[in-house]
């Protein structure tokens, strides 16, 4: 079992920039990948980047150039850097690491104002 607190969030102009974290705790090194997803109002929840084990990394391609995925070891922690935020970024963003379950954490709010 694996426990995910992100934190982070907050409103920012369009144009800023944003980290969230995402403090891992338990079962870590059976975690096989972990990413970050976001819904917003009145949509799905969609993949916005995952780091796999290896470190091998993918994008949505709506972030692509403008977030970047990456984690500390030591600290157990994942991060996602944004940055050139637009309103259209704005969700519930929801760190997941992946063992033989999926774990999601409770969530962090962005909004980008415009």
């Amino acid at each position: 079992q694996v426990q995910l607190v992100e934190s982070g969030g907050g409103l920012v102009q369009a144009g800023g920039s944003l980290r969230l974290s995402c403090a891992a705790s338990g079962n870590i090194n059976s975690i096989n990948f972990m990413g970050w997803h976001r819904q917003a109002p009145g949509k799905g929840r969609e993949l916005v980047a995952v780091m796999r084990r290896s470190g091998r990394t993918h994008y949505a391609d709506s972030v692509k150039g403008r977030f970047t995925i990456s984690r500390d070891n030591a600290n157990n922690t994942l991060y996602l850097q944004m940055n050139s935020l637009k309103p259209e970024d704005t969700a519930m963003y929801y760190c997941a690491a992946t063992l033989k379950l999926e774990y999601w954490g409770q969530g962090t709010q962005v909004t980008v104002s415009s």
